[in-house]
Order: C-alpha cells, then structure tokens, then sequence
C-alpha cells in the first residue's frame, strides 16, 4: 500500500473517543441548547477579552494603589493595631471612663474607654462609625480620615476590619453630635476616635448578631424578616446573649433584688445564715427530691433551707434569712418552673400573731419595688425598651385577701372551683385579672389556705381545722412567695407528720429541736427569679436564670 493511500485510509477510519471529546468540547452552546453561529461565537470571544482586559486593568490599579499608599506613608501608623496580649506587664495608671458616664459636660475633654465594637459601618474610605458597648451602655465612636496629619485612610480600613464583640482600648474626644445617637443608649454625645487598639479579638463567627438578639417582639411585628434568635439557640450560647445591654441589665436588676432583701432583713436585725444543701431528709417531705450517692448511703439535695431555718428559730437565733440555691426534682416544663433556682428564704419568731411576720413581709417587697424604681431606674429603661411592661402598682400596706374570699370572688366571675381546692395556675392568672380591676393593685396577699395542700410543719388554723395560718404572696397574678405560721408544739407536728403518711423517725433530728421549748414563728420561702420574672413582665423564667437548669437543661 502506498504512503498516500495509508493517509486516505486514516482520515476515512472513525474518530477515536478522545478526538470526539475534544471536539463536542470545543462546541459553544446557546442558551436554547444549539451551538452557537460563526457571529455569535465572535461576539462571545470579543466579551471574553474585554472581560480579560478589565480583570488585567484591576489588579494593575490594585498593585499601584497598594504602591502609592505604601510611598505616602501612615500618619496614624502608631495610634492603631493589635496590641500584645495583656499578661500584667505593666501599670500605667490611666484613668479610664465608663460609657454610661458619658455626657454633654465632658465635650471636648478626651477619654480612655474600653468597650467592645458592636459593629462597625464604613462610610467611604474616610469614615468608618462604631458602636461601643461597655455593660448596658452604648455610643458611637467615628474613625474620621478628613483629620489630616492625625487619623489615616489605613485606620479607618483598620477600624472596618475589626470583627463585631471584639475588646478595644481607645482615647477619644467627647463632642456633641448635630443630632442625637438614637440607636445608642448614650445619643447626646459621640466619641471622635484618636487611637484604636484591639486588645481581645474575636476569632470565630458568632452564632448570632448581637442586634438580632436585642430585638422586642414590637420590632419583628414591624418587619417579619427580621433574623429570629431563638430561646434554645439563645441558652444554647448563652455567654454570648449575656452580653446583650439587655440581659446585663435583667442580672443587674436580680442583683438589686437580692441586695434589697439583704439589706431590709439586716436592717429589721435578722441575722443571715448558711444552711447545708446535702441532706440525709427530704426537707418538705415529698417525693420531689433529687437523690445522691454520699460515700457508701444515699443523701438529698435540699428542696428548701426550711428546717434549718426553723432550728435555727430553736436554738434563739430570733430572726434568719438565707440566700443560697434551691433543688426542686419536679418534671415540669413550663414558662414558670426551673429544677434550680435562688432562695430567698427568711424565718422570724413573733410575740403574738403570725400577721406580724407576714406584714413585715409585705413591707419587705415595698420596700424591694419601691427602691427598684428609684435606685435601678437605668436598668429597669433599657429592659422596657425589648420587654416592654408598665410598672407595677402596689399599696404601702399591701392588700390582703382570705382565701375564701377569693374563691368566692372568682366563683362571681363563673369560674367554678371547691372551696378547699388549690388555685391553678389559669385560676391564679385570673384571680390577678379581678384583683387588679377591683383594688387597682399587681401585688397582693393572699392568707388562711386550705390545711390539705400545705406543708407537715403548717400551723392549723385556730377556728376552722379546714384551714391553716398560711399565706402566698402574688404579683401580676402569679405566686412569689409561699410561707406559713410554723408548728413549734412537737406532740402536733408529730401528729400532722403522721396525718400525711410521713415516718416521725425519718425527721427525728427535726422534731427534736422543738421538744427542748421553741418560740412560735413564721416565714416563707421567695423564688429570686420569679419575682424578677413578673416584676419586668418578662414572659419565661428561661430570661431572667443565668445558667437555667430544667428538666431537658443542664448545659452549658
């Protein structure tokens, strides 16, 4: 076979699958799947190359840009960065201020701050707006490049760069904006920045925007496609929520309230104690007890300080309170109900009635809301503006109600119960309703329930054996407070102990200290969030528990 009949033979052989490839490859398709015109595929190669040229025209403008800012230099070069990691190294003395303290009577005074960049908002590349947020205070800082010789295009970009919730140290000018800050708790004044160091930068994506979990529910009505942190995703990440000017505020106010009792009982001469928490008895005699290995037996952890405080009262101590955690093992997964919580408890000897014990109660938590209002007024702003609510009315001498004078009163209302019936919480909410439209108040007592759903150590009732001299404390309908005339007579606490299929010798120890002579007393135990919760008009105890521990929760 000759040279020229092999060639002809090789082009008239069928395409290999490599060559087919190749060349359904080099195929354009259209839009309408067809391969594209001899024009069209022209047209296409010219946008190619212009695409070309203009990537080729940015990267050169990039490199001169880059080249100019570096020959121009950094004015500011000094007066930005990361600093080093604080180890202690040094003191310097600064006099630092806090954001909250921030006002008109500090303009043009400069200021050390530290605060954490919220969020940052370039405006050009000249001006970049901060938020700084130190505890429940914000304001706005401005990185302002047109002060020429002081601040530089690259510390603007510095600023613009810094992640949200990072830790910044910055001297300021304090001066007054045209108009004020609203998005910022501290709108009259604005800090024009002069130096800006970063001293603990984020270094993860945070699992939500700090602005998204300080949004109320008024705002997602406004506009629905607002971002939606959820509760669980809240607890879930719970340091980060704290750190909301809200939530700092909410813990402020806790604080306040414990202080307040603290201070109202010391200054009525009680004396505080330390009760333990590891016990060998279930303290209110229930099945509702969390149970613990202790070496080679089993212990309890405490539901209540009650029989502690009551020995206490014993052994004359004359008045105690306590302030300490309370287990309560109840599989109850409500808006209202944790399996941890803070106590305060308190237990006070009385001469002749138990109303002594009780009034001085309600003057306690006057005393408590009273303060709240005037002393932590702040906090009590920034919480209304996400949990909006109206303060709460009360009387100097809270109201009182018998129990079957509130039964009744719901009975005129159509709501049907039996008069030795524990109230529901509906029946609860409701009773909050009428009291409200009737006596004009949010907190009030409600004293002599039913003997039959209260406690072993609650004293019967003198007149009716039906009843008992005990009382709950309720604001905006719902119970804070549970406490009672104790029985220090150790012949009817045996009996009542026994009347509730309790075993005497299982709270030997505790019958003990009456048989050696105690004075008759009362008391009651206060759940510490719950006053928190229905005081803001907060809607889950979930908001106003740190840590909370419930049913499905033990984490984080």
């Amino acid at each position: 076979m000759s040279e020229q009949e092999h060639q002809q033979q090789q082009q008239n052989a069928p395409a290999s699958v490599d060559e087919v490839t190749n060349q359904l490859q080099e195929v354009v398709l259209g839009p309408d799947g067809n391969p594209l015109s001899k024009k069209a595929l022209k047209k296409l190669e010219k946008e190619r190359e212009k695409e070309q040229k203009k990537k080729e025209r940015l990267e050169r403008e990039a490199i001169e840009r880059a080249a100019r800012e570096a020959a121009e230099g950094d004015c500011a070069a000094d007066k930005y960065g990361k600093a080093e990691i604080n180890m202690s190294q040094k003191q310097t003395n600064t006099e630092w201020t806090e954001i909250k303290n921030l006002s008109t009577a500090m303009a043009g005074q400069i200021v050390n701050i530290q605060a954490r960049v919220q969020n940052s908002r370039p405006t050009g590349n000249k001006m970049c707006f901060l938020v700084l947020r130190e505890g429940t205070a914000t304001v706005q800082g401005l990185v302002d490049a047109n002060r020429e010789d002081i601040i530089s295009k690259k510390m603007v970009k510095f600023a613009n760069s810094i992640p949200n919730e990072s830790i910044v140290s910055i001297t300021a000018e304090v001066t007054v904006p045209r108009e004020p800050v609203k998005s910022c708790t501290v709108g009259d004044v604005e800090l024009t920045v002069n130096t800006l160091f970063v001293t603990s930068e984020v270094v993860k994506q945070l699992p939500f925007s700090i602005e998204d979990a300080s949004r109320s529910k008024q705002d997602y009505e406004k506009d629905p496609t607002l971002n939606k942190v959820h509760l669980d995703t809240r607890l879930d990440n719970r340091v980060i929520d704290l750190r909301t000017i809200t939530n700092n505020a909410i813990f402020k106010i806790q604080a306040a309230v414990g202080h307040l009792f603290r201070e109202y009982l010391s200054n009525q001469k009680f004396t505080e104690i330390h009760s333990p928490k590891i016990i060998g008895t279930a303290s209110e005699g229930g099945s509702n007890v969390f149970q613990v290995t202790y070496f080679k037996r089993h212990a309890y952890l405490a539901q209540s300080p009650q029989l502690y405080k009551q020995a206490c009262i014993a052994a004359d101590f004359g008045r105690v309170y306590e302030v300490a955690p309370v287990f309560r093992a109840e599989d109850s997964n409500t808006y209202r109900h944790l399996t941890e919580y803070v106590g305060l408890d308190l237990e006070c000897s009385f001469r002749e009635h138990y109303h002594e014990v009780m009034y001085m109660i309600g003057d306690m938590f006057v005393y408590i809301f009273k303060n709240l209002e005037s002393r932590w007024a702040h906090e009590l702003e920034v919480i209304r503006q996400q949990y909006p609510s109206e303060p709460i009315k009360f009387d100097e001498k809270p109201l009182r109600l018998e129990y079957k004078d509130a039964i009744a009163l719901l009975r005129k209302h159509g709501v049907e119960i039996e008069d030795l019936a524990d109230l529901t919480t509906p029946q609860e909410r409701e009773l909050g309703k009428l009291v409200k439209k009737e006596y004009n108040t949010d907190f009030y007592m409600l004293d002599k329930f039913p003997l039959g759903i209260r406690p072993f150590y609650t004293m019967p009732d003198p007149t009716n054996p039906n009843y008992s001299n005990s009382y709950d404390f309720f604001l905006r309908g719902e119970e804070i407070m549970s406490g009672a005339q104790r029985i220090h007579d150790p012949a009817l606490l045996t009996e009542r102990i026994k009347a509730l299929n309790i075993e005497p010798e299982s709270l030997a120890d505790y019958i003990k200290g009456f048989e050696y002579g105690c004075p008759p007393h009362a008391g009651g135990g206060v759940g510490l969030e719950r006053v928190v919760m229905f005081y803001l008009g907060i809607g889950n105890i979930r908001n106003v528990s740190l840590f909370p521990r419930d049913p499905k929760r033990v984490e984080p």
